[in-house]
């Protein structure tokens, strides 16, 4: 009978209401990935050892930095005397943030609740990498910032003066290494992250972290060391090869962005364009391998 209802035949209002209903439980990617970083951002807040790991940081900057005489000397003495702590410590605090990311979430089943919803590898990867980004850069640039403004109080009259040629000292090439260092350190997080994705328990992730390290920190530099020694990495070429390790293209960009510039002579240390896209590929290569043993996970 035309009277019925339950006919199956919807009215347009109700066809509107099914589709905002739709609309509503079934969040955008962008939805998806605020929320999974807001959940790292939390992570990070109530992690103790985060905290722990940027107070400590600013002590030592703050301490080699006095001791070494550079907070009196300029900031550019004061980078050169930071670089050597920086190139060590830094991939260790970005690893302890990025290490577990991944496996973390897969041990407590976090990963297995998120596949019940829309939820694509890339945004577990993304948001994980983006969460631990943001305690990361707070805990690097901080120790940086407070080091800076030890120069500006102590530092002679000719320091606290903005340069404006070369030769002399400035905040801005300071801020030049600010920049390289969190950089340097976005890097090695993704390398974390990945290592966290591929890892299938803690001690594995930790065993994998520490080789990392030593390949970030040491095995890189001694291939380009043994490439050259045997001739296969020719001298015109030594500043591009040096963009293959992360810890020899960030501190080729150090020195060629702030030390070389301040004294207005040296030798070169770094292709720049050639060292950013090595630092671009190590990231973009780590990310990519997080997002496929997510995946397959």
């Amino acid at each position: 009978m035309n009277g019925e209802t339950g006919t199956g035949t919807a009215t347009p209002a109700e066809t509107e209401h099914e589709a905002d209903v739709g609309e509503r439980a079934t969040p955008s990617q962008s939805h998806v990935l605020e929320t999974i970083v807001r959940r790292e951002l939390q992570t990070v807040r109530r992690t103790r050892t985060f905290l722990l790991l940027g107070f400590a940081l600013t002590v030592v900057l703050l301490g080699v930095a006095w001791v070494g005489g550079g907070v009196r000397g300029g900031y550019v003495p004061t980078a050169v005397d930071l670089l050597t702590p920086l190139e060590l410590l830094i991939p260790i605090v970005a690893v302890a943030f990025g290490y577990r990311a991944v496996l973390a979430d897969e041990r407590r089943g976090e990963l297995d609740v998120l596949r019940t919803y829309p939820v694509s590898s890339w945004q577990v990867v993304g948001g994980a990498y983006l969460g631990r980004a943001a305690g990361l850069v707070t805990a690097v640039a901080f120790p940086l910032v407070v080091v800076a403004l030890a120069v500006a109080l102590t530092g002679t009259e000719e320091v606290r003066i903005y340069a404006t040629h070369a030769g002399a000292d400035s905040p801005i090439l300071f801020a030049r290494v600010v920049v390289l260092t969190i950089l340097f350190a976005l890097v090695v997080l993704a390398v974390a992250i990945a290592i966290s994705a591929v890892a299938s328990t803690t001690r594995s992730a930790l065993a994998l972290a520490v080789v990392a390290l030593v390949v970030v920190l040491v095995g890189a530099d001694l291939a380009i060391v043994y490439g050259l020694a045997s001739g296969f990495v020719g001298d015109s070429s030594l500043v591009y090869t040096l963009a293959l390790s992360p810890i020899s293209a960030y501190r080729g960009l150090v020195l060629e962005t702030a030390v070389v510039v301040a004294s207005g002579t040296g030798p070169r240390t770094a292709a720049p364009i050639a060292s950013l896209l090595g630092l671009f590929l190590w990231a973009g290569v780590s990310l990519a391998v997080a997002t496929v043993a997510v995946r397959r996970s």
